[in-house]
């Protein structure tokens, strides 16, 4: 049975890696193994499972729904084996920390909460990125990224922080000059400023007589980061849709009023830690994730 137990946890591992890696080759290199061999495992595992896993062709290889499931079972069982041999191997938490967040979440909360880490695990170099772009952790080689909203699937894992309200905001200049919305359809009529990366939705989501809906919106101005939107936005230019614990200063001093929050009861974004999956998790990696959710279980701003 221990024998058994061992083989499915390292066929999880170079499943797990196999999709990290977009295909056999990276894998096995990744792993030090031969690229036939791990061809054979995985065509072993789908054989043990009876359900092919992976769709593979020249150009791509994509997991099928029961892929995905495994997946999902698969990094969760592996991170809990980590965890099981790190609660009791000890060491100490040291070395390079690199770290992904965005502009203004890691300007507000992660550089804050770098002074008090590294006074904890002074054997810790951290290297912070801040950029509001979606980051592959494998390939800019980042252990760590702090993203807001919902996480599409993946093999990285993942980890609640906290979760904050979106507010439709501007400046009383604008709304002086303008006029203030009085239903999510009034918007059509102004000023929306928006990002400009592909993953943005649309529209902004909205909930009027007891329905969902998204009103499509646009404005003079397209951006790629929040911290440039906010200003923006206090510059009189437009209406904007940012994260409550990224305004709520500017509305507590009245440089920036909310709208039509009777209609956004729904709108929240998840800000989670994320972090590759499928193999041991790196005790400094751990480390930081743990002082963040302090830091934001800390923070007025974040639920």
């Amino acid at each position: 049975m221990a024998r058994i137990a061992m083989e499915r946890s390292g066929e999880m591992e170079v499943f797990v890696r196999v999709v990290q890696e977009g295909g056999f080759s990276a894998a096995a290199r990744s792993l030090d193994l031969t690229p036939s061999a791990v061809s054979k495992l995985i065509a072993r595992l789908e054989a043990r499972l009876g359900s092919r896993l992976l769709t593979r062709t020249t150009r791509a290889l994509t997991l099928t729904d029961e892929g995905q499931a495994y997946l999902d079972a698969a990094t969760r069982v592996l991170q809990e084996l980590n965890s099981a041999e790190q609660a009791v191997s000890g060491g100490a938490i040291r070395g390079r920390l690199s770290i992904n967040a965005s502009v203004p979440f890691g300007t507000r909360f992660v550089a804050p909460a770098v002074p008090a880490f590294l006074a904890r695990h002074p054997d810790v170099t951290i290297d912070l990125s801040f950029t509001d772009d979606i980051v592959n952790l494998l390939a800019q080689k980042a252990d760590l990224a702090f993203r807001t909203g919902d996480l599409p699937s993946s093999a990285l894992l993942s980890r609640k922080l906290g979760e904050s309200r979106r507010i439709v905001c501007a400046s009383p200049d604008y709304l002086a000059r303008r006029g203030m919305p009085a239903s999510p359809a009034d918007l059509r009529h102004h000023d929306c400023l928006t990002f400009n990366f592909r993953r943005s939705r649309i529209g902004w989501p909205f909930r009027e007589k007891d329905e969902d809906s998204e009103v499509v919106v646009g404005g003079s101005v397209q951006v790629n980061n929040g911290e440039t939107l906010r200003q923006l936005v206090l510059a009189g230019v437009g209406i904007a849709r940012l994260g409550h614990w990224h305004v709520a200063d500017d509305i507590a001093r009245g440089d920036l009023v909310p709208l039509l929050e009777r209609f956004t009861p729904r709108d929240v974004e998840r800000i989670s830690a994320v972090h590759v999956g499928g193999g041991p998790v790196p005790r400094r990696v751990r480390a930081f994730i743990d002082h963040m959710v302090e830091a934001v279980a800390a923070s007025p701003l974040l639920r």
